[in-house]
């Protein structure tokens, strides 16, 4: 399949670097602490914000003083990271200025662990603490696409979360899944890959085209 646009976007963790497993560590350990059930909260937590996820699941807690202990405790975990098969290759394809990376964590940790895994850290890197509402509402992608002077209807947005499909879409981008999750969504996708390996970039007088293989 051959997609074009002008822009590629991004989501971090489980798109460009491998660090679910740590993520979801993480987020038991804090359940667990705060007398949560660790499986419950974790399914919640895909795509979310930390400090969405403990409004939800937690409302008696100071949401943001949560948050903040959670994204200090994984701010020291980058040990064994590594970019999720194909992510190196493919952003270092894309021009300077043609792609940026939008997640639900804070720029600090999504910041070191693309270094720990090898990967550049784009000029406009939107986190969780650039936005007042987190995805599935589309505001970190629209001010993604706002920074890189790129019109939403011409970015092509990665993500592996049901909710960062849903922001991709409500921003008026089109979006292919990186996740068994995202696969069922259907027609509500451009495409679906299981890693970035099948994707390849391609300059043009127009822009960009990125042929995927694989796509559903």
């Amino acid at each position: 399949m051959r997609i074009e646009c002008d822009a590629v976007l991004f989501d971090v963790d489980g798109v460009l670097v491998g660090s679910m497993e740590l993520i979801e560590s993480v987020l038991r350990e804090w359940a667990a602490d705060a007398g949560l059930e660790p499986d419950s909260v974790v399914a919640l937590s895909h795509g979310r914000r930390d400090v969405d996820l403990i409004r939800l699941v937690a409302p008696v807690l100071d949401a943001e003083a949560e948050a903040q202990r959670i994204a200090d405790r994984e701010e020291h975990l980058l040990a064994g990271l590594r970019e999720v098969p194909g992510a190196g290759a493919l952003v270092a394809a894309l021009p300077a200025g043609s792609w940026s990376a939008v997640t639900s964590g804070t720029r600090r940790v999504a910041a070191g662990r693309l270094a720990a895994a090898g990967l550049p850290v784009p000029v406009h890197l939107v986190g969780a603490e650039d936005v007042v509402r987190g995805k599935p509402d589309p505001e970190g992608y629209l001010k993604a696409a706002r920074l890189l002077g790129i019109a939403p209807q011409r970015c092509l947005v990665f993500e592996d979360a049901v909710a960062g499909v849903r922001a991709a879409d409500a921003a008026g981008m089109r979006c292919v899944g990186v996740s068994a999750a995202t696969r069922a969504l259907g027609d509500e996708l451009a495409g679906w890959v299981e890693d970035l390996r099948t994707v390849c970039v391609h300059g043009t007088t127009r822009g960009l085209f990125l042929e995927v293989e694989e796509v559903r």
